[in-house]
């Protein structure tokens, strides 16, 4: 538990300027954490806050001014420890279905008893992390697993177009049918999104944008998202989840700017009603649900006002930003820390901090008011660095977080790969560019052009999996989202035209 907390607040500590400490826990956990221990862990909180807070910490160490391995960002005690970590959830991903179940005894995998039955945001919230270990380790394994369980999902959506909120990872049966945006669910679409945007993965984002149109459809009234029957669409459940305010950022990221402000205002109401958002709130009566009145200093909606902020500089984002640093410092301050409020009506506080209060909560916080912050580059700055593969660019800015707040950067992903074979692969497009253009008969093919349900592949890739060490030929199909001959900067989404853009 206590290793559990400093890896899921160690980035905050960089991001928030505290260099030493950063290196002194790191040095901590570079002498090891024991993962073969007798214990049930969730297999989504594990990746998350365990698998995602490692990763995030590897990719910063060099930053913070770590004496890095050769041939870091490839290697290290951090990525072998994240590595390690992972690979004791992979037992959870055998089921018919690929759908993993929710827990996983780190010695022994699955338990013989374990239910079968897992929540959506549990079976779709990988691919981030997985993704990340996969190109950094050359070990196909975790994106594969983490691919599989997003496409089960999609298959077994509604025909109305909906995912419910637990399923059946056996028999792929529905066992809670409620639709909406919240707990059970929501950080499903958000690895959507984000895993498009990390990946440049047209199909990943056409997922989604497949789910918007139906969550617009069934769910939206009034700039307010309810829960649905997911079969039906008809209202089960009145509420608004404090959970659900992220989807403002979200939405920020496909550039539905205006319907995420209006929504993120709605939800800001609630906050000044109370001082923090409650647990649950019935939306026809403007009030908390009975044993849901509690605020556990979640991140959601500052986590919103951050990202439209970067996309607007609306000064009422950062009124918000105030209004939470006021009134966390005023009912949930004590001596050792920042409680949970048990109960909003009167701010009465429980014995507890979670652990996601200092890795998402006060460093959204911290990125809200800090626009010189290292991770809001925009490019103009960048290191350079040495692995056995080339050079590479780290440090760009284009950071994707987890749903914990763990930067990802994408740029790292494109550090571990054979990159002489890439080298070869820009040069026959271009000299096929040249001998073609003469002729005028030259047509880039996109990656649409691949058949049905392929997954978009970059083009080092294909060439690694037929033995990879000779020079490559010449392929007729290349992803615009990720050839090599693009700049950096343009391989990035913006507010996510790069998906949408048909010109």
């Amino acid at each position: 538990s206590f290793s559990l907390t400093l890896i899921d607040a160690l980035d905050t500590l960089l991001i928030l300027g505290n260099v030493s400490e950063f290196q002194r826990i790191v040095n901590v956990l570079q002498d090891g954490v024991d993962f073969d221990i007798d214990v049930n862990a969730s297999v989504f909180e594990t990746n998350i806050r365990v698998v995602g807070g490692l990763l995030s910490a590897h990719l910063l160490s060099k930053k913070a001014g770590i004496e890095v391995e050769v041939g870091w960002p490839c290697s290290g005690p951090l990525l072998r420890m994240a590595e390690e970590a992972a690979r004791k959830l992979l037992p959870a991903f055998q089921t018919p279905t690929g759908m993993p179940y929710g827990t996983v005894n780190l010695l022994h995998g699955v338990n013989p008893g374990e239910t079968p039955v897992t929540c959506t945001a549990g079976i779709g919230t990988f691919i981030v992390e997985f993704a990340t270990l996969s190109h950094l380790t050359g070990d196909p394994v975790f994106e594969d697993v983490a691919r599989k369980a997003l496409k089960a999902l999609w298959k077994n959506r509604s025909d109305i177009g909906l995912v419910g909120n637990h399923i059946d990872v056996i028999t792929a049966k529905w066992v809670a049918q409620d639709a909406g945006i919240g707990a059970g669910v929501d950080s499903y679409f958000e690895y959507l999104v984000k895993g498009a945007i990390l990946l440049q993965d047209k199909e990943l984002m056409s997922m989604f944008l497949e789910y918007n149109k139906a969550i617009k459809n069934y769910t939206k009234f009034d700039d307010w998202y309810l829960w649905v029957q997911m079969y039906k669409g008809t209202v089960s459940m009145p509420v608004f989840q404090s959970l659900e305010a992220y989807w403002p950022g979200l939405q920020s990221l496909i550039g539905d700017v205006d319907t995420a402000m209006r929504t993120f205002l709605n939800y800001y109401t609630v906050w000044k009603q109370f001082g923090g958002l409650p647990e649950f709130y019935n939306i026809p009566q403007g009030y908390t649900v009975d044993k849901r009145e509690g605020y556990p200093l979640r991140p959601e909606l500052i986590e919103s006002a951050m990202y439209l902020y970067r996309a607007t500089r609306d000064p009422t984002l950062l009124e918000l930003g105030r209004d939470a640093v006021e009134s966390i410092e005023k009912i949930s301050k004590v001596d050792c820390g920042f409680a949970t409020i048990k109960d909003l009506r009167d701010h009465r506080l429980d014995n507890r901090m979670e652990s996601f209060f200092l890795a998402e909560t006060v460093k959204y916080l911290y990125l809200l008011f800090d626009p010189d912050n290292f991770i809001h580059n925009d490019g103009s700055a960048f290191d350079v660095v040495i692995t056995p593969y080339g050079e590479c660019v780290l440090n760009a800015g284009g950071y994707v977080f987890n749903t914990e707040a763990h930067p990802i950067d994408p740029a790292a992903l494109h550090c571990c790969r054979k990159r002489k074979e890439e080298q070869w692969e820009v040069e026959d497009l271009m000299q096929e560019f040249y001998s073609l253009k003469k002729n005028k008969k030259f047509t880039f093919k996109r990656a649409s052009d691949r058949g049905e349900g392929e997954s978009a592949k970059d083009p080092e890739d294909a060439s690694s999996e037929s033995g990879g060490e000779k020079r490559n030929t010449r392929k007729h199909s290349h992803s615009l989202l990720s050839c090599p001959s693009q700049s950096f900067n343009s391989k990035l989404a913006v507010l996510g035209q790069v998906f949408l853009d048909n010109t």
